[in-house]
């Protein structure tokens, strides 16, 4: 009976897809008795695998005072473990043709590999004995701290922008963690000790706050059984998993911040406004709104602030859909000699003009097009399909949003976009934030 239902299920999911135009990814689901969620695509069409494991810990849930141990943890799962030295993934990877990688985000930590189909058992056997057997010593933990603070350096205090980035989280959530650098910051990783570390691997570093999919050439059968004995046998801890419970107030009222840089060759100005998490019916609407706005050269940031004005370098939109309260934001380098405020008053006025009357279908067929291209053809690849199932499981807490997504998507309509610009992008409950030259 238990297989009958899988089945229909699975056939269901393709229906759905398929009635739509979009060729689904069809999936099978099973949780193991220790609590890890097991999903398996099956495709023969090239002789490879991808290896997907999504754990349900993010930048977020860094505690306080510790910003960036997951960031941390993202470079400690590739050092020891019980059985395997330090950088063994990679020798299992690499040396037979294949990659891996990871990356952390503020909802979750994905560890990912690409490898010959052969070498399935070889993999599910590495990423048990990390999940069950990592070695969190005094010599990993100083060396990946090393590693983490050189690439704060590297990424947030060298690079022109780098600060502004991390400011637009930073000066948008009043008391979320989503305010807190996913990077981490130097400050917190030098006071932390190799306790608070351990306390935070053994807290989600666990099989019941794990998802692995595998996508690609394999046995069902025969995948149940290595995952039954390499990630079966990981124990579930007894202790509960906290999760993060903090909510963001509604805005009020517009807020300025002046933020500054050691090296800023031109302003650049921010507007950001609250969006609603991943799970809402106007994520898709929020997703094409932003593509509308800044996605090509005829895009109307483009257009307006660089191409016809002349006041900026660059100017983008983006629509960040999280677990929890996501985040608008629109934001432009300013052209040689323009003036911020000149650059914040172009950036609303587009915003209202999104907002006062709907796109024009081109416009809207454009956008959507864009927007579902990118996604059928990421889903080209085993690792592609993993990936849009793991973000549909983690992000939208829904398996099945993996083909329904798509649907979704291409039902969005021209009053679909003006709505929710009125709705979220209000001009009174904006944050704005001008970068500048900090100085000498």
């Amino acid at each position: 009976m238990l297989v009958r239902r899988v089945t229909i299920a699975v056939l269901f999911i393709a229906a759905s897809a398929a009635a739509a135009g979009f060729p689904p990814i069809n999936y099978r689901h099973r949780t193991l008795p220790n609590g890890l969620e097991v999903y398996l695509i099956e495709d023969h069409a090239t002789p490879t695998v991808a290896i997907n494991v999504w754990y349900r810990v993010g930048s977020k849930n860094d505690p306080e005072g510790r910003s960036g141990f997951a960031h941390l943890f993202e470079h400690i799962m590739f050092k020891a473990t019980a059985h395997m030295k330090s950088e063994m993934m990679d020798r299992l990877t690499e040396d037979v043709g294949g990659m891996n990688n990871a990356y952390t985000h503020p909802d979750r930590t994905v560890y990912y590999e690409v490898i010959p189909s052969n070498y399935l058992q070889t993999l599910l056997w590495a990423e048990g004995d990390r999940m069950g057997a990592l070695t969190v010593d005094d010599a990993n933990f100083k060396s990946e701290r090393d590693v983490v603070k050189e690439e704060y350096r590297f990424r947030v205090l060298a690079p022109s922008y780098g600060r502004f980035n991390n400011a637009l989280s930073k000066d948008s959530y009043a008391v979320h963690p989503y305010k807190r650098p996913g990077i981490g910051s130097i400050e917190n990783l030098d006071a932390s000790t190799l306790a608070d570390v351990q306390a935070f691997h053994s807290t989600y570093y666990r099989p019941d706050n794990a998802v692995l999919i595998v996508a690609g050439d394999l046995d069902p059968k025969q995948f149940d059984a290595w995952v039954d004995r390499y990630l079966g046998a990981v124990p579930k801890p007894s202790t509960a998993i906290p999760r993060v419970t903090v909510k963001e107030p509604a805005r009020t009222e517009e807020k300025h911040f002046d933020e500054h840089g050691a090296n800023v060759p031109l302003p650049a100005v921010g507007l950001t406004w609250l969006i609603p998490q991943a799970q809402s019916d106007d994520t898709e609407a929020l997703q094409v709104a932003s593509t509308i706005l800044s996605d090509g050269d005829s895009s109307r940031l483009y257009q307006s602030l660089v191409y016809k004005k002349q006041l900026a370098q660059s100017a983008n939109a983006n629509a960040d859909t999280r677990e929890d309260t996501g985040l608008f934001t629109v934001t432009a380098v300013m052209a040689g000699g323009k003036k911020p405020e000149d650059g914040i008053a172009a950036l609303r006025q587009e915003i209202d003009a999104l907002g006062a009357k709907p796109v024009t279908s081109a416009e809207l067929d454009k956008a959507k097009n864009l927007i579902i291209t990118g996604a059928l053809r990421e889903r080209e690849t085993n690792d592609g399909k993993a990936g849009a199932l793991g973000e549909a499981i983690t992000q939208f807490h829904d398996a099945a949003y993996v083909n329904r997504g798509l649907e979704r998507l291409q039902a969005v309509s021209s009053a679909d976009v003006q709505r929710v610009v009125k709705k979220y992008l209000i001009d009174a409950k904006a944050v704005v934030i001008t970068y500048t030259q900090e100085a000498k």
